[in-house]
C-alpha cells in the first residue's frame, strides 16, 4: 500500500528542512517505509481537493489506503504506532515518548512560531522593536527548562524516539535566530538528530524539491 504525503511545491524555507513535512519524511525514513510526495502550490492548498484532506489548507497531509490524516504530530504518531523504530516496546517508556511529542508541538513550538510571525509578518509595525525582546525571552524560558531536563543525556528519554523527531524539528526552527547556541546541550542534541542517516535522507529529499523549484524560476 503506497503512503503519500503532501509538501510545498515551493517551500518558504528555501529547502532548509523547516517545513512540517520534514517531520513526517524523517519519521517514515526512520521506520524504513517508502513513500510518495505530492507537491502542492499555495493555490492548490486552498482548493476543495486539498481541503477535503486538510480542512485548514496546510501541509503536510498523509494518505494510506482509505485513511487520510492532517497535522504533523498526529501523522508522526500514526507512523510510530504502526511501524517499528520510533516508539519503545515498554509501555511506560512509550507513554513518555508520546508525552514528549505533545510537548514539542504544544509547549516548545508556540513561542518559536510567535518569533517567526514577529519577524516575517510584523516587521513593519511600529511596536515591532519593543515586542521582539519579549518574544525572545519567552523562547529562552522554554529552552532553559528543556535544557535543564535534558542535561547530559543524548535523548529526551532513554532511547531515541518519535519524541525526539518532533523536538529536534521544532528546535531547528531556531537555527538562524542565535538563540539555540545559548544552550550548548540543546544545540548538541539537535546536531545528534541531524546526524541520523534517516534525517539526512529526509533533508536531502526536501532540499531536492527546493533546488528543482529554484531552477524552474
Amino acid at each position: 500500500m503506497t503512503l503519500t504525503i503532501t509538501a510545498f511545491e515551493r517551500s518558504p524555507d528555501g529547502g532548509r528542512g523547516q517545513a512540517r513535512d520534514m517531520r513526517v519524511r524523517w519519521a517514515l525514513e526512520e521506520a524504513g517505509q517508502p513513500y510518495e510526495v505530492r507537491l502542492v502550490s499555495f493555490e492548490e492548498m486552498k482548493q476543495p481537493a486539498h481541503l477535503a484532506v486538510h480542512p485548514f489548507g496546510q501541509i503536510p497531509t498523509f494518505e494510506e489506503g482509505g485513511l487520510a490524516l492532517f497535522e504533523s504530530g498526529a501523522i508522526v504518531l500514526h507512523i510510530a504506532e504502526h511501524y517499528a523504530g520510533l516508539l519503545p516496546d515498554d509501555a511506560n517508556a512509550r507513554a513518555r515518548a508520546i508525552s514528549w511529542m505533545f510537548c514539542a508541538v504544544n509547549t516548545v513550538e508556540p513561542p518559536i512560531i510567535d518569533l517567526q510571525v514577529a519577524l516575517f509578518q510584523e516587521g513593519n509595525e511600529s511596536w515591532h522593536e519593543q515586542r521582539l525582546p519579549m518574544v525572545h525571552d519567552r523562547i529562552r524560558d522554554r529552552l532553559r527548562q528543556l535544557s535543564a531536563r535534558l542535561g547530559d543525556n543524548d535523548w529526551l528519554d532513554d532511547d531515541f524516539s518519535a519524541g525526539d523527531v518532533m523536538m529536534v524539528t521544532v528546535l531547528r526552527r531556531l537555527n538562524r535566530s542565535g538563540l539555540l547556541v545559548e544552550f550548548p546541550n540543546l544545540a548538541a542534541y539537535v546536531a545528534r538528530g541531524e546526524a541520523h542517516p534517516a534525517f539526512k535522507r529526509a533533508f536531502d529529499a526536501q532540499l531536492a524539491v527546493a533546488t528543482a523549484a529554484s531552477r524552474s524560476v
